[in-house]
């Protein structure tokens, strides 16, 4: 569910991001509005969407979905980016699966909070890694 919700937003972002043609710092602003406001849209319609296919709590696994994408999106930065439209798609779903999966695994009902707890350390430390690699390949 969640690789499918990853491949939707990817989809509309790139649609919305071609509509409103941003060739300018001007259109900045208008063209990051959107794909926050589909973000936000995107997140409250997943949380109905695993309520709806029994991933319970919905709300609390997307918004916890939501955090880990944050760190996911802001540590795949210092990846090599592809020029391939496809396996842009693949990656934001299998990006979003990870996350969904993560998240169910924390907010699941029997978690310890000692599985928590190390589960968001491990994420966390994805920051430090990912910017030790990057400083390591582009150098100061």
């Amino acid at each position: 569910m969640c690789a499918a919700l990853g491949v939707l937003w990817w989809a509309t972002v790139r649609l919305a991001w071609a509509g409103v043609g941003c060739e300018d710092w001007g259109c900045l602003v208008p063209a990051v509005g959107v794909v926050v406001v589909i973000s936000l849209a995107l997140l409250a319609g997943s949380a109905l969407a695993l309520e709806r296919v029994a991933v319970r709590p919905g709300r609390r696994v997307a918004l916890t979905a939501a955090g880990m994408l944050v760190v996911f999106r802001l540590a795949g930065e210092s990846l090599p980016s592809w020029t391939s439209s496809l396996a842009d798609a693949a990656v934001a779903g299998a990006v979003f699966a990870g996350a969904g999966a993560l998240a169910a695994f924390v907010t699941e009902a029997g978690a310890s909070r000692r599985r928590r707890v190390w589960t968001a350390l491990a994420v966390a430390a994805l920051l430090p890694v990912a910017l030790v690699t990057s400083l390591t390949r582009h150098g100061l």
